[in-house]
């Protein structure tokens, strides 16, 4: 369901399955080791490395490819070695992840797309923004619906001014 690189090191590599977990690859993927083992869910939806400091990766689990049947996930997880360990962040009753954006520069800073529950009007969907590196979560509704069914599929920083989503 993604695959991400470094701009400045493109052997790093690491790659999210929505039904197998996240696989990491230091050798532009002539091998890879899975980082995301030990953890509840192996059902991915997004993943993100900020270019700055690649210790600081985010995987957002449940995977969005919405279809008639989806794993779900229990949340946005962070690590802060490399993808040694994890820890959830929050978002738990969002179901799916569609999307995961962090901030150029801040490295507390990330946006989160959430589908929510596909199937009914349960759960957190929407547009979610942290500035403290998930110790907290805020749903943006500027200009969003307003809606218990209404979830987010996909959010995109503009590449000129990381204050501007799209």
């Amino acid at each position: 369901v993604d695959v991400e690189s470094l701009d400045a090191d493109p052997r790093f590599l690491l790659v999210a399955s929505a039904s197998g977990g996240v696989w990491k690859s230091d050798n532009a993927g002539t091998t890879f080791t899975p980082i995301f083992d030990r953890y509840p869910t192996a059902s991915i939806g997004d993943v993100a490395v900020h270019q700055r400091d690649p210790r600081i990766l985010w995987v957002g689990t449940g995977e969005a490819n919405n279809r008639n049947d989806v794993g779900w996930g229990d949340g946005v997880y962070k690590s802060t070695d490399g993808g040694q360990t994890f820890a959830n962040v929050g978002l738990r009753d969002t179901y799916q992840i569609a999307r995961i954006v962090l901030h150029p520069t801040d490295t507390q800073t990330a946006y989160v797309a959430a589908v929510g529950n596909l199937w009914g009007a349960s759960g957190d969907r929407g547009l979610y923004k942290t500035i403290d590196g998930g110790a907290t979560w805020q749903k943006l509704q500027a200009g969003l619906p307003d809606s218990r069914l209404a979830g987010a599929t996909d959010v995109v920083m503009d590449p000129t001014n990381p204050s501007v989503l799209y």
